[in-house]
């Protein structure tokens, strides 16, 4: 979608407070407007959507108890290393597992 709007300028923006029972969600995120717009479509008590802007950007207000943020540690060299030699192991036989 050609919005006019510099990519650098497409947000994500997330806001809630301490005593809110809402999480409100703002986005140009293509991946993430999916993701939302289906939970919303399949738990419409929990989630649905706020706002659109007609420019690509889409609002949706979530019930706090379903939102989480997960952060995940960085892989240790060991494992980047291991990881490598299991794909390239993979791409040599063509790609399957079996």
């Amino acid at each position: 979608m050609i919005t006019g709007i510099k990519k650098k300028n497409k947000l994500t923006e997330i806001w809630f407070d301490e005593t809110g029972s809402a999480v409100t969600i703002r986005t140009y995120n293509t991946g993430l407007k999916n993701r939302l717009t289906a939970y919303a479509e399949k738990y419409p008590v929990l989630c649905h959507q706020t706002d659109d802007d007609e420019r690509g950007c889409l609002t949706f207000e979530i019930d706090r108890r379903r939102f989480s943020v997960r952060l995940t540690a960085p892989y240790s060299e060991d494992r980047r290393k291991r990881a490598k030699e299991t794909m390239t192991a993979l791409n040599r036989r063509g790609g399957r597992t079996q």
